[in-house]
């Protein structure tokens, strides 16, 4: 089992950055596996789908980003901490939404929520002058 837990959301101005952090946890979880997951980052805003924002593949080897965020945002892992992060620069107001961090155990990096297996609680991002 493993547990997310997500921090680092909160209110910024148009064109602000805020980085936000998944840190994993759970009794199955060392060092060794956590490099077996895939991490992604998710987002929901009120009346609409939870939508893919970026994951990083098992090994840190590879990065995903949706059109939406793709050089804006970055995606990394530190394995020894079991977090990973999302650096959001150049925010928007419609990035505001909730954010989730998510966690799977696979060779692929699926973009589908339901495909993911591990959720945390969200984070609110709010981006607004």
């Amino acid at each position: 089992q493993v547990q997310l837990v997500e921090s680092g959301g909160g209110s910024v101005q148009p064109g602000g950055s805020l980085r936000l952090s998944c840190a994993a946890s759970g009794r199955t979880l060392s060092t060794l596996s956590m490099n077996s997951y895939v991490m992604g980052w998710f987002r929901q805003a009120p009346g609409k789908e939870r939508e893919f924002v970026a994951a990083v593949s098992r090994f840190g080897v590879t990065t995903y980003y949706s059109d939406s965020v793709k050089g804006r945002f970055t995606i990394s892992r530190d394995i020894a901490k079991n977090t990973v992060y999302l650096q959001m620069n150049s925010l928007k107001p419609e990035d505001t939404a909730v954010y989730y961090c998510a966690a799977l155990i696979s060779g692929s990096v699926p973009r589908r929520a339901s495909e993911y297996n591990y959720w945390g609680q969200g984070t609110q991002v709010t981006v607004s002058s």
